[in-house]
Formats: structure tokens, sequence, C-alpha cells
């Protein structure tokens, strides 16, 4: 990946603001490169924050959804990896109960099962 690219989405992860979160989700999230997606929900997960957090938790393709393994595996270990989980748990929590989606939920509920197991 491009040192540049790195660089930009590292950038964007330490802002605090909203609209760093919508940048990583609008660009990172959505390239066609599975190596930036990869390292955008991360990025996304380390932020520990509700937005940045739903962006990879519900949004079917992104995160944990993602169709590509090694990215919905890499943002399912930067989860694990959290020492504040709490966040986490309340946005899986409202995937399994209020998501339309039953493979959305599924995935939720794998990542919570783990959740629980860590």
């Amino acid at each position: 990946m491009n040192k540049n690219v790195l660089e930009i989405i590292d950038a964007l992860t330490a802002h605090e603001d909203m609209d760093s979160i919508r940048v990583l989700e609008e660009l990172g999230t959505n390239s066609p490169d599975n190596e930036v997606r990869e390292y955008t929900s991360r990025a996304l997960v380390r932020k520990n924050v509700h937005d940045s957090l739903k962006v990879v938790i519900i949004n079917q393709g992104k995160g944990i959804n993602d169709l590509s393994p090694a990215v919905a595996m890499s943002t399912i270990n930067e989860i694990l990896a959290l020492k504040d989980k709490s966040e986490v748990v309340r946005i899986l929590d409202d995937t399994i109960n209020l998501h339309s989606d039953e493979s959305v939920k599924e995935n939720a509920r794998s990542v919570k099962s783990l959740l629980a197991l860590s």
C-alpha cells in the first residue's frame, strides 16, 4: 500500500471530529483495494467511538461484514484488542436486536460470542 495513503489514514484516525470518520468511511471502506479497506477498518475500530464503530459493525460490505476475509478478520481482531469494549458491545446488541439483514445480525452474534471468550 502506498505510504501516503497510510499517512492520510493515520492522520484521519488521530482527528477526533466526525468529519474524519465520514472521510474514512466514504473513501477508505469503499476502496476497491483490500489493504486500504483493512487498514481503514482497523483505524475506525481504534477510534473506539460510537460513530466509527457503527461503520464497521452494522454496514453490509464493510468491517466485520466485508466480503474479503482478511478485512473482516483484521477488523474483528482489532475489536478483540480494544481495552474498553463497552461501546462495541452496545452496538453489537443493537445490531443483533434491530438490524434487518440476517447476515449482518449473524456476524454481530459471532463477534459478540468471540468477545465473551476473550
